[in-house]
């Protein structure tokens, strides 16, 4: 039988085409999930990382250190915590829920392609051409931000929170599942964050923004990014500003995304 033409698809259509890109994606999510588990001690190897104080993001920041003779935790042997397991099904737990999450981040430009595949139909051919990067700018964005949790947030959170000290008669025993989602927030939060310029490209191509309002109310987007900066990193001065800055320039490459897309647009009207 003949495929139907995406303007003949009636509403039932689009959901069933919807439910089947939803499925593929998901299979995708659980194949990279499946994956995780069983090389578990890779997967456990890019986690436990942080917690030693060999991990690049410490060296570096303890050479710069020791450049400004700066006394700082980040030249010390060790983080001053022990991980433990406080449930019984902890570590299996932790495993399961781990794998899922790895799987999602593995497999998010497949996802990205599922996506594509079910918006890209839709679009006219010269917006389709326009967009043909979509899947491989998405994807390295997402990774950008993943790695810059990785190797600069989630250092900086255990760092300053394992040496963070309320009275000295407590010891530090962090919870596995405690541990594990600290390092998973500080990765998919900035991945996520990182896809910034893909969402006002879009939302631009929609008319919902426009450049004129990303510099119009850039002092509030200041305010909204200081503030979010603060949640997702310990409340020191120096970790907020070292967020804050990545953050603030992908704000203003997405204000010079969304001028090109609106002067693009302004042609097209013009040859019309």
């Amino acid at each position: 039988m003949a495929k139907k033409n995406v303007d003949e698809m009636s509403f039932l259509d689009h959901l069933e085409d919807l439910r089947w890109h939803l499925i593929r994606a998901t299979l995708g999510i659980v194949i990279a999930a499946s994956l995780a588990f069983i090389f578990k001690d890779f997967v456990v190897g890019i986690i436990m990382a942080p917690k030693e104080m060999s991990f690049p993001t410490y060296a570096y920041l303890c050479k710069a250190a020791q450049f400004l003779d700066v006394n700082t935790s980040f030249c010390a042997s060790e983080l001053p915590f022990e991980i433990e397991v406080r449930k019984v099904a902890g570590q299996f737990s932790a495993h399961i829920w781990t794998s899922i999450y790895a799987g999602l981040v593995f497999a998010f430009p497949y996802v990205l392609y599922q996506l594509w595949s079910f918006i890209s139909p839709g679009l006219h051919e010269k917006e389709r051409k326009s967009s043909r990067g979509f899947i491989l700018v998405s994807s390295f964005l997402f990774f950008l931000g993943v790695a810059f949790g990785y190797y600069v947030i989630a250092p900086l959170s255990l760092n300053f929170l394992a040496n963070y000290t309320f009275t000295e008669k407590i010891s530090n025993a962090w919870d596995l599942q405690s541990y594990i989602a600290l390092v998973r927030s500080s990765a998919l939060a900035s991945g996520f964050v990182f896809e910034l310029p893909i969402i006002i490209y879009f939302l631009t191509k929609v008319g919902l923004v426009t450049p004129q309002f990303l510099r119009k109310y850039r002092k509030y987007a200041l305010v909204i990014v200081l503030i979010l900066s603060a949640i997702i990193t310990p409340p020191d001065i120096a970790s907020q500003v070292i967020v804050a800055i990545p953050i603030l320039i992908l704000y203003q490459v997405s204000i010079y995304i969304s001028a090109i897309v609106v002067r693009n647009q302004n042609r097209r009207k013009k040859h019309v």
